[in-house]
């Protein structure tokens, strides 16, 4: 999953983009409130985590209002120094799904991540399944048939989009867009090396039906076939 921090304090964004992607998140960084409008506008991304105060002619509050003019329904997390009611509300109105008030622990920061990650069929359970796969996002844990999973980091990452998005057949660039992020050098194979990695830990070892399948010339898509 890929996510879009947006803080000007560059100690504070080093260390989330560092805590993010030791979870396995693709983070993007940008430091101002222009910058931050056209990545939240152009990218593709699964959260975007913003500061209220930012450098430039925009706002944090403002970014959210154009985004959500487009359209753009990306989850936000609103972090402010202010903890005021009327700040927290003004952002809340704005379109932002929640907010955290600095200082804060990292811990709470990733919680709520995980919490506005989870579809609404979902909310209450940390655990994504396909038929005898399951993954718990809160723990790392990977299991298929009750047998654990060991992945890399950029596999569990993979595996958690295919799983958040199964039964739809999603583009190769789709995937990249969400899974690495911005300055990740990938090669033109670099996906589908991956989902052989998938394949030979998640398929390739258990009786059950294959998961991960090929939509030659679109992408890719895991589910249990129908045919």
């Amino acid at each position: 999953m890929r996510i879009l921090v947006v803080e000007d304090e560059h100690k504070i964004a080093g260390a989330i983009k560092r805590g993010l992607e030791q979870e396995a998140y693709a983070v993007d960084v940008v430091y101002d409130g222009d910058e931050g409008l056209s990545s939240a506008l152009t990218g593709e991304y699964d959260m975007i985590v913003l500061d209220r105060m930012l450098p430039g002619l925009l706002d944090g509050v403002d970014i959210i209002k154009e985004v959500r003019a487009e359209n753009i329904r990306t989850p936000v997390i609103l972090l402010t120094a202010k903890d005021k009611v009327a700040d927290r509300v003004s952002g809340l109105n704005a379109g932002a799904d929640d907010y955290l008030v600095k200082p804060f622990a990292f811990e709470e920061l990733l919680a709520r991540i995980r919490a506005l990650l989870r579809r609404p069929q979902d909310v209450g359970s940390n655990v994504l399944t396909c038929n005898d796969l399951t993954m718990d996002t809160a723990t790392y844990e990977v299991k298929r048939a009750g047998r654990k999973l060991t992945l890399s980091q950029r596999e569990y990452a993979l595996l958690e989009y295919l799983l958040r998005n199964q039964n739809r057949i999603l583009s190769k660039s789709n995937i990249i867009g969400h899974v690495w992020d911005y300055d990740a050098d990938i090669l033109p194979n670099t996906l589908e090396v991956y989902i052989g990695y998938l394949r030979a830990k998640v398929d390739r070892p258990f009786s059950g039906p294959e998961l991960i399948h090929t939509a030659r010339g679109f992408g890719y898509k895991l589910g249990v076939d129908d045919n």
